[in-house]
């Protein structure tokens, strides 16, 4: 018989960031987006950055996640992000400097003291805080 729910933990190395039973999730794998229903098959998963959202009796909840590894299984998600923010937790005026300043670094394109692959991760992760952010208002 299949699962009903899925229990769903959120940890990063500072704090355990969510646990709660969801009806599903989806989640930013390393190669892309991966929705997860009660009964999924087992996986283990490499953690992108962007947006984990879930339902949870009709009601959709999200929050920004960047890197780890999500261990799949039928009844229960376990997700050991480096870095991730509840909606109502992120600091937008921080995020949009933290945008603001990767964008300024990404425009300085010759210059051998920025890291080009560094500013983009940096702006990826400011633009999904902000979008996350945004979708509480």
């Amino acid at each position: 018989m299949l699962p009903s729910k899925i229990n769903l933990d959120v940890v990063t190395p500072e704090r355990l960031v969510l646990s709660s039973d969801v009806d599903e999730l989806i989640l930013p794998g390393s190669e892309g987006y991966l929705g997860v229903r009660p009964g999924h098959t087992p996986v283990l998963a490499g953690l992108g950055v962007g947006v984990l959202s879930w339902l949870r009796n009709g009601r959709e909840g999200k929050m920004a996640v960047a890197l780890g590894y999500a261990e799949i299984l039928p009844d229960r998600v376990v997700v050991l992000a480096e870095t991730a923010e509840l909606a109502e937790e992120i600091d937008t005026e921080r995020a949009r400097a933290a945008q603001d300043r990767a964008q300024k670094r990404l425009s300085s394109q010759g210059d051998p003291q920025v890291d080009a692959d560094r500013a983009r991760a940096s702006l990826l992760k400011a633009a999904t805080r902000l979008s996350v952010a945004a979708s509480k208002r």
